[in-house]
């Protein structure tokens, strides 16, 4: 799981777990940052604010985690209209199993949301962040040894 972090479970561990990941990449985090007012004028909050600390670099996210189907889902598309309303760049980060597989389509289909597992490298890409692959060097040869160490069939060895 990216960042290292337990199970998500519900939204707030998704909130807590994209701020460790933010924090881990060396990006600030706010949490439910007040941005104004929506239409009705209910305060609109977004739950995390990262920010890039050299750049000054800002990015707005959304966590929503739905763990069985349900109509929490429905609430998505209004979301993804409401983060064009906001001052800075903003994304959907959304987590668990009760998304059904067209609403998923649908989240992909914006460009603005992001599964939580590739939320990592989708981070580096908009922060200009080192790629923590890079400069690694190529994985280590895997060969395959018996018991005794001997090439030919069992496990697979490093040389």
């Amino acid at each position: 799981m990216p960042g290292g972090q337990d199970a998500v479970t519900s939204g707030a561990d998704l909130e807590r777990a994209v701020a460790a990941l933010a924090q881990t990449l060396g990006l600030q985090v706010r949490t439910q940052v007040r941005v104004a007012r929506r239409l009705w004028g209910a305060e609109r909050r977004i739950d995390l604010v990262l920010r890039h600390p050299d750049s000054d670099r800002s990015l707005g996210i959304e966590c929503k985690y739905q763990g069985t189907g349900g109509s929490a889902e429905e609430k998505i598309p209004a979301t993804i209209q409401d983060i064009a309303a906001w001052p800075i760049p903003g994304i959907v980060v959304f987590d668990g199993a009760g998304f059904s597989a067209n609403m998923r389509a649908y989240l992909h289909s914006t460009g603005k949301a992001v599964a939580y597992e590739d939320l990592r490298g989708w981070l580096t890409l908009f922060f200009g962040l080192p790629d923590a692959s890079v400069g690694a060097g190529p994985p280590a040869p895997v060969t395959l040894g018996d018991a005794d160490g001997a090439k030919g069939g069992g496990e697979p060895t490093a040389d």
